[in-house]
């Protein structure tokens, strides 16, 4: 399963990228809000400078709701860096313009997605990557798991190459169940990957580890 951290925090990004599991990063403009990356310009800009750190698709997100505007805004964020992803919404002209940009090669990833079906239509679209939002749906009382093993069905049962790409995971068990149900990707924020560096009967054994060599070197 490929790693995406989900930011816009360039110091993120790189420490992610230097621990040697990062495969990509995912935006959105909440996390550039986040990060004060105002204006169209510093948006643009703040896109290159992630791909300058990271090795892997970067997913740049349109803005536009229309079809005309969706492809004249994809196609100038396509243009920014070899390994910019446009992200588009879940909506009718979000998918006629996913149609598009499969035609002419560029890369897109599906946002906002919370049913099969409308994973079924991002995959028939062509989509690159579809991204249902799990912990979105935990929130209101549904299984978001559950989404995920559902589409897997689906795509294996068809053949898509759309690739999976689970969305607002929250903690370190989305991450596993998400790789048990055989999702391509999770996105997630930092401290959700370096989690799983962590067990208690690890600190105890290294502890133990470092306890005995200072005995035998004493």
């Amino acid at each position: 399963m490929k790693f995406f951290i989900d930011t816009a925090n360039l110091a993120q990004i790189k420490e992610a990228q230097d621990l040697g599991v990062l495969d990509g990063v995912t935006t959105n403009p909440s996390l550039m809000a986040k990060e004060g990356i105002k204006g169209n310009d510093a948006i643009y800009k703040h896109y290159v400078d992630i791909c300058n750190i990271c090795d892997g698709d970067v997913s740049a997100e349109v803005i536009s709701t229309d079809y005309e505007g969706i492809i004249k805004e994809g196609e100038f964020l396509a243009s920014l860096h070899p390994r910019i992803v446009v992200k588009v919404p879940m909506i009718k002209d979000g998918v006629k313009a996913i149609s598009y940009f499969s035609k002419k090669g560029i890369k897109t990833n599906c946002t906002l997605v919370f049913s099969v079906g409308q994973a079924l239509l991002a995959a028939k679209a062509g989509a690159s990557y579809v991204s249902p939002f799990i912990g979105r749906l935990d929130d209101v009382s549904t299984d978001g798991l559950q989404l995920i093993e559902d589409i897997r069905l689906i795509y294996d049962n068809y053949g898509y190459e759309t690739e999976i790409l689970a969305a607002s995971v929250r903690h370190p068990m989305h991450i596993i169940e998400c790789a048990k149900l055989g999702a391509d990707v999770a996105t997630c924020p930092l401290n959700a990957i370096t989690a799983l560096l962590n067990h208690p009967l690890t600190d105890i054994g290294l502890a133990k580890f470092l306890e005995d060599h200072k005995k035998v070197n004493a």
